[in-house]
């Protein structure tokens, strides 16, 4: 099965465990890959925007992470897990890190320390 038929399985609120058997969270976004996202541009800013507005329109872009490795997220896409795991509360899982989709839950060929946390 192809990596965006296994993200087409996954749904927000699924249950994500690494390689090793542990808990990672749970998936807050599912973001299906496109084969065509080559780069990722940074939100223009309107020169009357105040400085707030700015930061707030830039902490909004997912994936939260350096921009080449947003590039590949969103060229074969990925989850957005919400962990205790992790200082900043959140790591993506790219979709080749995904090895089983059950029902319930989403299972890795990957531990999560060797997953990308959020910026």
């Amino acid at each position: 099965m192809d990596q965006r038929a296994i993200v087409s399985r996954v749904t927000t609120g699924m249950r994500v465990v690494d390689s090793a058997g542990i808990d990672v969270g749970t998936v807050d976004l599912v973001q299906r890959g496109d084969p065509n996202a080559v780069t990722v541009q940074a939100p223009s800013a309107d020169p009357g925007s105040s400085l707030d507005e700015l930061i707030e329109s830039a902490a909004t872009e997912e994936p939260d992470v350096p921009a080449d490795l947003a590039a590949r997220l969103l060229r074969t896409g990925y989850l957005k897990v919400s962990t205790e795991l992790v200082p900043t509360g959140a790591v993506y899982v790219p979709a080749d890190r995904i090895a089983t989709v059950t029902d319930q839950e989403v299972l890795l060929n990957a531990l999560t320390t060797d997953l990308p946390s959020e910026s």
